[in-house]
C-alpha cells in the first residue's frame, strides 16, 4: 500500500532536487543530484516507484532522460497529493453535514 507519508516524502525530495537541477549550470551538481535521486529511487516504496515509473526499470536512473523523468515524477506525485487532499475535503464536508 502506498502511504500518504511516502508520497509526501518523495514529492518533497524530488521537487526540491528538480528545482535545483533545472536551474543548475554546473555539471557536477547535476551529476550529484542524479546520483542522489537514483539512490532514493532504489530505496523508495516499490509500489510507489512502479506507479510513477509506469513500469520503466530505468526511470530516474537514465542520464539521458533524467530531467524528463524527474519532471514527470514530480507531476505525478503532485497529482497524487492533490487527489488525496480532495478525498479528505469530501470526508470533512460529509462529516459536517
Amino acid at each position: 500500500m502506498i502511504t500518504k507519508d511516502s508520497i509526501e516524502t518523495a514529492y518533497s525530495f524530488l521537487h526540491q532536487k528538480q528545482r535545483i537541477y533545472v536551474h543548475s549550470t554546473l555539471d557536477w551538481q547535476k551529476d550529484d543530484i542524479e546520483l542522489a535521486i537514483s539512490d532514493y529511487a532504489n530505496d523508495m516504496s516499490q509500489e510507489l516507484y512502479d506507479t510513477i515509473s509506469d513500469g520503466r526499470s530505468d526511470f530516474l536512473r537514465d542520464h539521458k532522460r533524467f530531467q524528463e523523468d524527474i519532471t514527470k515524477a514530480v507531476e505525478i506525485l503532485e497529482k497524487m497529493l492533490y487527489n488525496d487532499m480532495n478525498v479528505q475535503i469530501e470526508r470533512i464536508i460529509k462529516f459536517v453535514k
